[in-house]
């Protein structure tokens, strides 16, 4: 087993400015790799750039041991944040299991990876904010704000202009992991397993590879995300300077921690959007109703309350509801705790990681139906990714509607989860739902390849 490491040791030194806010696509361009982007609709927008430490894992552990070097990079902190939106974080996220990045497209990712950014941009409601961070020899308190000052002056420099957004880059070329024939067999499979006890519910995913018809943007594409995902999780994640970016916009928060009030969901229960607001209301008066998409639902409500019990003095749950995105429609029920004791945000990310709506029940039968049938490794697909501050708060998203793109290609990732009821061609239709998020941001509409309904 990998033991976690640091390759820039503490002590940590982090300084923060106000600035001017520069466009957002000027300064991701002009920051280096590895870079980092999250935004959550009660979160600022930041950005960060390179890496003052970084913090990796593999096997069971990970979650514990990036918890303890996480303590130890901040331990030995000298940080004047001047505000706590800005102040230093670590950026990151987990595999969905021990061996999930083996395969293409996965190698450059680690089974655990946080950084903590040499430059962190932070877009918040009380201003924007430049904070500079160094760790180990680099942790002069001198050179820090020498950076900042010079970081704060090459940013101000950046153009303002508006010179159009790039366009989507268009697809040339689609192949499926699993065609529909496969999928079937594996659906009806799944359900016999169910239906025979050995199951209560399993998510099976499929994966599209896309060939891109020019470089993707971007920046561009977390704009765009952004106006049309606004109230979702958004984020970008580079592993390193080679080239590869995960990123996606989920609507499924796993769990976030402030003090000791824990804040979650159920999202569970998928149809679409109607093409008008009376069929839109219909459709969601049908989800709310229908017998197949609750009890998907009420398995993963009931879990995550399970799950949270032995760390909390209480557990609420509001009522469920329907969620509304740009192309689906998801079964909602938001979930609050507050702890007994003080705990570690990556404790609560471990006890509830994976939650019924990614992987299953059991969670261990479910593992290994999804390693039978899955030709491909989810890698970080429907892990948690998200941030970590030196107090153990912390806030974590189910990393759905995502891919993993290089500059000429991405992979795109999409599950749907299965009970006694599920049928074979209604889930598949799910899927391609699921897919169109991240798959409206790669084609051109100018005679792009579509994606077969094979």
């Amino acid at each position: 087993m990998e033991r976690a490491r640091s390759t820039s040791a503490p002590p940590l030194v982090s300084r923060t400015t106000a600035i001017d806010a520069p466009p957002f696509t000027a300064a991701f361009d002009a920051l280096s790799a590895p870079r980092t982007t999250w935004s959550a609709p009660d979160d600022a927008l930041v950005l960060g750039s390179g890496a003052a430490a970084t913090l990796t894992a593999s096997g069971p552990e990970r979650f514990a041991e990036i918890r303890t070097a996480a303590a130890d990079l901040f331990d030995a902190g000298d940080v004047h944040a001047g505000t706590e939106a800005a102040r230093p974080r670590i950026f990151g996220g987990f595999a969905f299991h021990e061996g999930a990045c083996d395969g293409d497209p996965w190698e450059p990712f680690p089974e655990a990876r946080f950084a903590l950014p040499r430059v962190q941009l932070t877009f918040a409601d009380n201003g924007t904010w430049l904070t500079v961070n160094a760790a180990g020899p680099d942790a002069a308190v001198e050179a820090v704000e020498d950076r900042l000052a010079e970081e704060a002056e090459r940013l101000a420099a950046l153009d303002g202009g508006d010179p159009g957004a790039p366009p989507r880059p268009g697809i040339t070329e689609t192949r499926r992991t699993t065609g529909r024939e496969a999928w079937r067999g594996s659906v009806e499979a799944a359900v016999d397993r169910i239906r025979g006890g050995e199951l209560r519910k399993v998510v099976l995913a499929q994966a599209l590879e896309a060939d891109l018809a020019s470089e993707f943007p971007r920046a561009a594409t977390l704009e765009r995300l952004a106006g049309k995902y606004a109230d979702c999780h958004r984020y970008c994640f580079e592993p390193d300077e080679g080239g590869s970016a995960f990123f996606g916009a989920t609507p499924e928060r796993l769990v976030s921690l402030r003090g000791r009030t824990v804040e979650t969901d159920a999202l569970a229960g998928t149809t679409g959007r109607g093409e008008t607001p009376a069929e839109d209301e219909w459709l969601a008066q049908e989800l709310l109703e229908d017998a197949k998409n609750v009890h998907e639902h009420r398995l993963v409500a009931d879990t995550v309350r399970d799950q949270l019990e032995p760390f909390a003095a209480s557990v609420s749950a509001g009522e469920r509801r329907v969620r509304r995105l740009a192309t689906v429609q998801h079964l909602h029920t938001p979930i609050t705790a507050e702890l007994s004791d003080d705990r570690h945000v990556l404790e609560l990310v471990e006890a509830l990681h994976p939650t019924p709506a990614v992987g299953g029940l059991p969670p261990d039968r479910a593992l290994e139906t999804i390693h039978e049938t899955e030709p491909f490794d989810r890698g970080w697909y429907a892990a948690p990714v998200g941030w970590i501050d030196a107090a153990g708060n912390g806030a974590f998203a189910v990393a759905i509607r995502s891919a993993v793109a290089t500059p000429r290609q991405a992979t795109l990732f999409a599950g749907v989860g299965l009970v006694a009821d599920s049928d074979p061609d209604r889930e598949w239709d799910e899927v391609q739902l699921k897919y169109r998020p991240i798959l409206d941001e790669l084609e051109a509409g100018d005679g792009s390849v579509g994606v077969a309904d094979d």
